[in-house]
């Protein structure tokens, strides 16, 4: 059984890891972690990370920005695993969270969505092949109309196992209009869509002469996000010190 502590307890996606932790026969909720509580939880909760006593196995953190800096300097000092989901870190943050992971263990990935993971490890190997023939990259995202950024941080981490797989020769386009111009060879373009209550989606484009090869991850839910992360605290507990990313849950 693994023992889990929330961080980030009493948010919307806290909540969700609860239940389905709640329902899950290998792993528990021994300890959770939010500024704020009203006492419906049926653990302990603490407004102060530094405060929790409660031993673990790993933590799941899904939480603020503000509170990360806290949550590290605990994770390296109780040498505790730690899922780190929050996303907006400044650079600096960057750098603690490779500080951290020099003691304990640290799982930090763009997207903890299982499907988008594998997504990854799909178009890197389509890339491989499909950009050499000479197939155009494009990608489009779908969101929600609340979403603050654009393109979204998946789609940003599509474009980057690309270029990566292709030795980092292209270029990111991300608005055409002011461009009188045919489209280069070496670059991928990126488009982003806003409305309703679309969770999001991710469409990869390889379009070659004469066919037309999609890859395609939908989420309908925020559970997604949820059950990659129960996943990678079950693959994270117990192991060693270092930087770990879904890539190792993926392939394990």
């Amino acid at each position: 059984m693994i023992k889990v502590i929330m961080h980030g307890c009493n948010g919307k996606m806290g909540r969700i890891i609860a239940d389905l932790i709640a329902a899950d026969p290998e792993a528990e909720i021994v300890a959770g972690v939010d500024a704020y509580d009203e006492g419906r939880n049926p653990f302990p909760v603490f407004s102060d990370i530094m405060a929790c006593d409660v031993k673990a196995d790993v933590i799941i953190d899904f939480s603020v920005v503000a509170a990360v800096d806290r949550l590290l300097e605990y994770c390296a000092g109780h040498k505790i695993p730690c899922v780190l989901c929050t996303t907006g870190l400044s650079q600096e943050q960057q750098c603690k969270v490779e500080k951290a992971a020099e003691k304990t263990a640290i799982l930090k990935s763009a997207n903890m969505s299982l499907g988008v993971n594998l997504l990854l490890k799909m178009i890197r190997e389509a890339a491989a092949v499909l950009a050499p023939a000479g197939f155009d990259i494009e990608i489009v995202e779908k969101h929600h109309n609340l979403k603050l950024d654009a393109p979204s941080g998946t789609a940003l981490a599509l474009g980057d196992a690309i270029n990566e797989e292709l030795d980092g020769e292209y270029s990111y386009i991300y608005d055409r209009s002011e461009r009188r111009e045919k489209r280069h060879k070496k670059e991928i373009g990126f488009s982003a869509i806003r409305g309703g209550t679309i969770v999001g989606e991710h469409d990869v484009i390889f379009a070659g002469t004469d066919e037309v090869i999609t890859f395609s991850h939908a989420a309908y839910s925020k559970a997604v996000f949820g059950k990659g992360a129960v996943q990678a605290a079950k693959f994270l507990a117990g192991k060693p010190a270092g930087r770990y990313h879904m890539s190792h849950v993926i392939n394990e």
